[in-house]
């Protein structure tokens, strides 16, 4: 089959809309996906960076939603015409799989960053016959239709607004899933969260959504008072004497800190304003060493990485749904779309800080 998708030809490069190919269906244990609408995530540009190797030309996208429209047999257990998020790619036989952890499948980063399925590599192409990376995070859902595998699609109500779920998939997921999973905050815990962005605004949501006290740190007024919004104390990065600030606003220091920036004067500034025995997740990839300042450790601190929230997306995806039909987690209230040949637009107005999610819609003009 024929469709359009955004393809990226080299890491310095702009999307181009063109006809790819799709030279077979779904195998077994696949479904073909029409993509209602696909949010831009910062991880799709990583391949920008020089020290990507994720393979081009390809299609990126990994946070897609839309409608079945083919099967590749009953052992899906899903059927056409059913609504879906997808997610990240698993295995789903490792260690890590079996004991419900698969953000941390042991063949993560082949499926998801470095080209995915090596039996999935003839079957997609430019319209000229050269060929694409096969799947990126499992999707590459910048595009009309993607194949993915069953195991990382999710079940949704379709009365819920299909083109704006996909960021659920990853972005979202990775904020709300640190704080409910990661953390398992609740009423009377103390959260601080750095950086305002689409993961950080989806962690204050979640602080709200489960009754823990939430303080958010970023350099941009906009974002601070959207966090204010979702029920967070807003402070400014630069703000002097930062550990202490959170401190006293969280009751003598925080129980849990998220850091989505990768600034290593903040994660240092969080290690500091954490209670004895806290606990600091990074979500953010880091490109350099980090080094940490003495004491920040003492006292029973400890860090750790957080990667998809740390979440099973087809027990967490439901909750967040569930809490945004109870006006718990209005994430809708984040996202921008755009039509999919706006794909550059999109790209821009994220990088400057003027969406906070960025949806691309295949098949529908911008809201």
């Amino acid at each position: 089959m024929r469709f359009d998708a955004a393809v990226l030809r080299s890491p310095d490069g702009r999307f181009a809309v063109e006809e790819v190919l799709l030279h077979e269906g779904p195998a077994e244990g696949e479904i073909l996906v029409r993509i209602a609408g696909c949010g831009m995530c910062r991880t799709d540009l990583v391949v920008r960076r020089p020290a990507g190797r994720s393979p081009l030309p390809a299609v990126l996208g990994h946070e897609g939603a839309g409608v079945v429209v083919e099967t590749g047999g009953p052992g899906t257990g899903l059927r056409t015409g059913d609504h879906v998020v997808l997610s990240f790619d698993s295995c789903g036989r490792c260690r890590s799989c079996l004991g419900a952890a698969p953000a941390h499948c042991e063949s993560f980063a082949p499926l998801n960053l470095f080209g995915g399925r090596a039996e999935s590599a003839a079957r997609f192409t430019d319209a000229a016959g050269g060929r694409l990376a096969p799947r990126w995070f499992g999707q590459s859902s910048f595009a009309e239709y993607a194949i993915v595998a069953a195991r990382n699609a999710v079940r949704v109500d379709p009365s819920l607004p299909i083109e704006l779920l996909g960021p659920l998939g990853c972005g979202f997921l990775t904020g709300a899933g640190a704080v409910l999973h990661s953390f398992g905050a609740g009423p009377g815990d103390t959260v601080a969260v750095l950086g305002a962005g689409a993961v950080g605004l989806a962690a204050v949501m979640a602080c709200a959504a489960s009754g823990a006290t939430v303080v958010a740190v970023d350099r941009h007024p906009e974002r601070l008072a959207l966090a204010e919004r979702f029920g967070a104390v807003p402070l400014h990065s630069a703000s002097a004497g930062l550990p202490g600030l959170i401190a006293r606003l969280t009751d003598g220091g925080a129980q849990y800190a998220l850091d989505t920036t990768a600034s290593a004067p903040l994660i240092n500034d969080a290690l500091r304003a954490l209670r004895p025995a806290g606990h600091l997740g990074l979500v953010a990839r880091l490109h350099t060493a980090l080094a940490l300042q003495p004491g920040t450790l003492d006292r029973g601190r400890r860090i750790s990485h957080i990667c998809e929230g740390d979440a099973v997306p087809g027990l967490l995806i439901p909750r967040l749904t569930g809490l945004w039909q109870a006006g718990r987690f209005p994430f809708d209230e984040l996202i921008r779309t755009y039509p999919l040949a706006e794909v550059n637009e999109a790209e821009r107005d994220c990088d400057a800080g003027r969406v906070v999610k960025p949806v691309l819609l295949p098949e529908r003009g911008s809201r």
